[in-house]
């Protein structure tokens, strides 16, 4: 860190006034000298950003407050306030709960690079990130205007941010490690790169969403799910080319919309998390399949109590998914060896289901039947509805085919001693 920036955090620590001295007035005529080397720096100044000097280079940070009214989507930022509250006031346990934490240490973060398949010829050229607070949500970017401003770009990143938890769609996978990848090269000039919890909201996007989205890309997720167009905004895959222009250029209105862009996706990373949350929290009106999807993620992180509670709210209606979630229910029935419950279950789906949900409910109640029950009859019965089942669908079940003719075989055998 420059004498400069390590003198001006002192002061602001100490806080202790200014005074003016010969060397003050030389230090500021050497900062105007070089904010005005800066190319564009008028139109720089404009968008919000100042310049920050480490090392032989500097970096770009700009900051953007948004009020806590300000909606983006289908949620106001304002909302996170109250699902991190309930998030610490539920049983509940998942991976996206922000329990022990408050709002402000959520870090919201994104990344735009010079290539989407990593490793050390990936340079990061800019870094977002943005904060929610009592009052207003706080958004800076730190933009590398040439590649030897590295130091400055991560210094001045890694000073100033007070950060427990990154939010980020994808950013286990790729933007992290890249911060990591580009920190190794130049740990001997940086401070230590932190250690983080990681709330990745791509995992949860295919959780709850796949069913119904071409794909779980954060625009789409954006315009189907959160209700946000994006309007006249750069493609993200332009995002190198016009980072390369730049750095020969220096011109700044493309690389603007690409600061833009991360700006976008960085407000969308919190109204995202707000509506994942109110699902996950069901204090949200989610449609059935969206519930559904949540209590088998419950189910899948062993929360059974919270997964039944969803199943329950499922079953409950006459949706598409409602026969689904009794199967579900009847299978945590059978865990717990309350088979009368379970069996309840499995003929109802029997009587009102068809396709495959039908035929594993049947064999369910063929096992039932000739091991609990001992009731060879309607063992016999429901494993020949399975197989009549099975022989009307549409795609062969080949492990159920073979499964279901050795059940036969054996229950004949049986009924004929």
């Amino acid at each position: 860190m420059s004498m400069k920036n390590k003198l001006r955090r002192m002061k602001q620590h100490l806080n202790v006034e200014k005074q003016v001295s010969t060397g003050d007035i030389k230090e500021k005529e050497e900062e105007k000298q070089a904010i005005g080397d800066i190319p564009f720096i008028k139109e720089w100044s404009e968008l919000g950003a100042i310049p920050y000097y480490a090392g032989d280079g500097y970096c770009l940070i700009r900051e953007v407050i948004y009020p806590l009214e300000h909606k983006h989507g289908i949620h106001d930022f304002g909302e996170l306030h109250h699902v991190v509250e309930e998030w610490n006031h539920t049983s509940a346990k998942h991976p996206l709960s922000s329990a022990g934490y408050k709002s402000t240490d959520l870090f919201f973060f994104d990344t735009e690079t010079t290539g989407l398949k990593g490793g050390t010829g990936t340079t990061i050229f800019l870094l977002g990130y943005a904060r929610v607070f009592d009052d207003k949500v706080v958004l800076r970017q730190h933009f590398l205007p040439e590649p030897n401003g590295e130091v400055a770009f991560y210094e001045s990143f890694l000073e100033s941010v007070d950060y427990t938890t990154l939010v980020t769609y994808n950013g286990k996978a790729f933007d992290w490690p890249q911060v990591k990848t580009r920190h190794t090269l130049l740990r001997e000039h940086l401070p230590k790169l932190p250690s983080f919890g990681h709330f990745d909201l791509l995992h949860g996007a295919r959780r709850l969403w796949k069913h119904k989205l071409e794909s779980v890309k954060l625009a789409l997720v954006e315009k189907e799910v959160l209700q946000i167009d994006r309007i006249n905004d750069v493609p993200g895959f332009l995002a190198p080319m016009i980072y390369f222009d730049y750095v020969q250029s220096k011109q700044p209105q493309g690389i603007f919309e690409v600061i833009r862009h991360n700006e976008h996706d960085i407000l969308s990373l919190i109204t995202l998390y707000i509506h994942m949350s109110k699902q996950l929290l069901s204090s949200l009106e989610a449609t059935a399949k969206e519930r559904f999807e949540v209590a088998r993620w419950y189910e899948a992180l062993g929360d059974r109590q919270t997964a039944v509670k969803g199943y329950e709210s499922v079953a409950s209606t006459k949706d598409s998914e409602h026969l689904r979630a009794k199967m579900a229910l009847a299978l945590q029935c059978k865990r717990e060896r309350d088979w009368e419950k379970a069996m309840e279950f499995w003929k109802e789906i029997v009587q009102q289901a068809t396709g495959t949900v039908k035929m594993e409910a049947a064999i369910e109640l063929a096992k039932v039947y000739e091991h609990q029950v001992k009731n060879l009859n309607e063992a016999m019965h429901y494993a020949s509805i399975a197989e009549e089942t099975r022989i009307n669908l549409l795609t062969r079940h080949d492990v159920h085919e073979r499964e279901l003719k050795k059940r036969l075989e054996r229950l004949k055998r049986k009924l004929q001693k």
